[in-house]
């Protein structure tokens, strides 16, 4: 494994003192609204997750992104005429899609009925749905484009975790080696919440986690509803691990949570948990990884009246299990070939023994 490059100290400097001027910065805005009619309808009643029901659900949210590229089409949307239009592709799967505001959805890959392993990615700020596949020239580090590598770098060097059981036919077999089903493993793309714009108030306070943790929440138990046998990993990207540390601290030990074995905070800014302790419960394995030239690192880690989100993951008395999350910076844990993408698939997949360590 190659060494990690450390920071010349006045690179770093300079990085730490434009933090410091954002983090400051952000206090000071106010977001206003625009005063625009939404043009976009609200989700329509769908039916609630079950096995039996999972098709009629991934078919009516079909229907709701129609309509919701016809709207787009009428009022001139260029970029969601795009993105719309690139979510109806045949192989694609939606169980929650909201075009309000800056959007919400929520992407299913393989079958997550039937998984041995769901993995669910929870990303961070500045995530919509015109940013849900694309954003600049780093697919990977979008829900969508994010959810596809670890899928993919899960059948290229997990088998184990995606072979198909005794008895099942080699047709099915063929689909899952062509990546669009697999019975050992599903990732969810979870844009399930209004994750907050980076030069907000909002994203150094937690109200926007909060709201994101209780309907996180609600989808790990239609999770267990449609697959109670099933073991889940949280993937928690920047403001996602604010999310997910909500989540993990804040509800209660049920059922559907004790299905969680796997939580990685990576690019993290805080998680409002003074230790990871609070996070597992003794349960979960809670793991943070931070790339040697993400900018995060510079961010102040505090916690007072409210503002900030409290200790850095990656400090040793943080005490979550550190991962080696390599050069990259915050936006290349998922790039193929580095080794933050194979100790994230290796911890979503619940294989301590497969993580090096930072």
């Amino acid at each position: 494994m190659p060494p990690r490059t450390p920071t010349p100290p006045r690179p770093r400097r300079l990085r730490r003192a434009l933090a410091c001027a954002v983090s400051i910065a952000v206090v000071m805005l106010t977001t206003a609204g625009t005063g625009h009619a939404e043009p976009y309808a609200p989700p329509a009643a769908v039916p609630a997750m079950a096995p039996s029901t999972l098709d009629a659900r991934y078919a009516a949210e079909r229907h709701a992104i129609e309509n919701a590229l016809a709207t787009a089409r009428d009022v001139g949307d260029a970029d969601r005429v795009r993105a719309f239009g690139a979510f109806l592709r045949p192989e694609r799967r939606f169980l929650y899609f909201d075009p309000r505001g800056n959007g919400r959805a929520i992407e299913v890959i393989g079958d997550i009925a039937s998984a041995r392993r769901v993995v669910v990615l929870v990303p961070g700020a500045d995530t919509t749905l015109t940013a849900f596949d694309t954003r600049g020239a780093k697919p990977w580090s979008t829900p969508s484009g994010g959810a596809h590598t670890i899928y993919t770098q899960a059948l290229h060097t997990h088998p184990a975790a995606t072979q198909t059981p005794r008895g099942q036919t080699p047709q099915r077999w063929g689909r899952v080696q062509a990546g669009r089903e697999s019975v050992g493993v599903a990732v969810v793309a979870w844009l399930g919440y209004a994750a907050p714009r980076t030069f907000s108030r909002d994203v150094i306070t937690d109200e926007r986690a909060g709201e994101g943790a209780v309907r996180l929440r609600r989808f790990l138990w239609d999770v267990h509803r449609v697959n109670p046998s099933s073991r889940v990993g949280l993937l928690c990207h920047s403001y996602g691990s604010v999310l997910c540390g909500r989540a993990a601290k804040d509800g209660p030990e049920d059922a559907a949570w004790r299905q969680v074995t796997d939580i990685a905070l990576y690019g993290s800014p805080g998680t409002t948990a003074w230790s990871a302790a609070q996070l597992g419960r003794g349960r979960a394995r809670i793991w943070s990884g931070r790339g040697a030239t993400d900018w995060m690192e510079d961010v102040p880690h505090v916690r007072f009246l409210g503002l900030g989100l409290g200790p850095d993951p990656v400090s040793r008395s943080f005490g979550a299990r550190v991962f080696d999350a390599g050069n990259g910076g915050h936006s290349d844990y998922l790039a193929p070939g580095s080794a933050s993408l194979r100790n994230l698939t290796a911890i979503a997949l619940g294989h301590p023994a497969g993580v090096t360590s930072g």
